[in-house]
């Protein structure tokens, strides 16, 4: 049974998220303590116990403490299995945040697999759909061929935005013996990440959406313009950004963006495609330029950081990185960059070397515990 510290650090929810995913495919137990330590509310909240669900149906799993509000959660998952699952979160709970459970072992299960998962599309902490979609999941292909769609917009309070996801699999952990023999054969043969170098950018695009009630104020053209006024006056590369607007239960808006960078000025690398990614949410009372020069100003921040890597996505693609090797250079090594580290080395052992002063992370050994 790996013993691990949900009070680790930054504390969050996060340590829970990748527990669950390495546990179910490397088919070891876990326990976790002082989940949400030092929170206004700690313990679970309904967005890990739809982790727990969805993974249970995966894997047959069984789960001691999965409550509302427990500090301590011990998992058990039996052999992963493929099954279609439709969750609904049922709140603005975030639907990446959830996927940061699901999507690692459902990558490798042994047939395609189909998940609707209705909740939060564009809410506070978590990274909007937007960017997981063009950021993320780019870094993801190698692994395994995932096409995901929004259906609809979910924001804060009442969320009920829906998106959708089919996985189909290039290599299946069940044809293996032990996860030990899965994990050897995918650093041998999936190409190890080398995003080090943020070469030539290309283009920047983006998506600016609101709620169909803050049509008439021209929300989502406001923000775009706002963002398009800043980036073209420091970049000389071709700037789009989509307008959307849909029905949703709750009023709200916001705006992705997404640099996409080049080696030699005419193909993306598909084996490591440099994307750097910046958001910003609406809120009560704050102006759609605001919102606009927010997320410009994140996205120039990372531009400027001559880094391949921006900070959200520096621990996002961490699993990823343990399960081929290879080195990334991000803008920032934050915190829960290094919780995410602690998360993952508890199943992997000491596989992450960190070079603080140049933002460098290296994956390129392993020792299964």
């Amino acid at each position: 049974m790996i013993k691990i510290d949900g009070g680790y650090l930054e504390s969050g929810g996060q340590i829970a998220r990748t527990a669950l995913a390495l546990s179910t495919i490397i088919q070891k137990p876990f326990e976790i303590s002082n989940i949400r330590k030092g929170r206004p509310q700690p313990g679970l909240k309904s967005q890990h116990l739809y982790c727990v669900k969805a993974l249970q149906e995966l894997c047959n799993a069984e789960a001691e403490g999965a409550e509302l509000g427990s500090i301590s959660l011990k998992y058990y998952p039996r052999k992963l299995v493929a099954k279609n699952l439709e969750i609904d979160i049922e709140t603005a709970g975030s639907i990446t945040l959830l996927l940061q459970s699901l999507l690692l072992p459902a990558m490798f299960a042994s047939k395609p697999i189909t998940i609707s998962i209705t909740g939060g599309t564009d809410t506070k902490w978590s990274m909007p759909f937007d960017y997981f979609n063009n950021v993320l999941l780019p870094q993801m292909q190698r692994f395994a061929k995932i096409e995901a769609k929004l259906l609809k917009r979910g924001y804060y309070p009442k969320g009920k935005g829906n998106i959708g996801i089919k996985i189909s699999q290039k290599f299946r952990l069940n044809d293996f013996s032990s996860f030990e023999e899965f994990h050897n054969f995918l650093k041998q043969n999936i190409h190890p990440y080398g995003l080090t170098e943020q070469h030539h950018l290309m283009q920047i695009k983006g998506i600016s959406h609101a709620s169909k009630d803050l049509q008439d104020k021209n929300v989502a053209e406001r923000q775009a313009e706002s963002s398009k006024n800043i980036l073209k006056l420091k970049y000389h590369v071709p700037i789009n950004i989509t307008i959307e607007y849909q029905d949703t239960l709750s009023t709200g808006s916001g705006i992705t963006l997404w640099a996409i960078f080049s080696k030699n000025k005419e193909d993306i690398d598909e084996n490591n495609p440099v994307r750097l990614g910046a958001d910003s949410l609406g809120e009560q009372r704050k102006k759609a330029e605001i919102v606009g020069e927010e997320a410009a100003q994140n996205l120039i921040n990372e531009i400027e950081s001559k880094t391949p890597v921006d900070r959200h996505l520096a621990d996002q693609i961490l699993p990823f990185l343990a399960l081929v090797g290879g080195r990334i250079k991000a803008s920032e090594i934050t915190n829960h960059c290094k919780t995410n580290i602690y998360a993952i080395e508890q199943f992997l052992g000491k596989i992450f070397e960190v070079d603080e002063e140049n933002k460098l992370i290296l994956s390129d050994k392993s020792i299964i515990k």
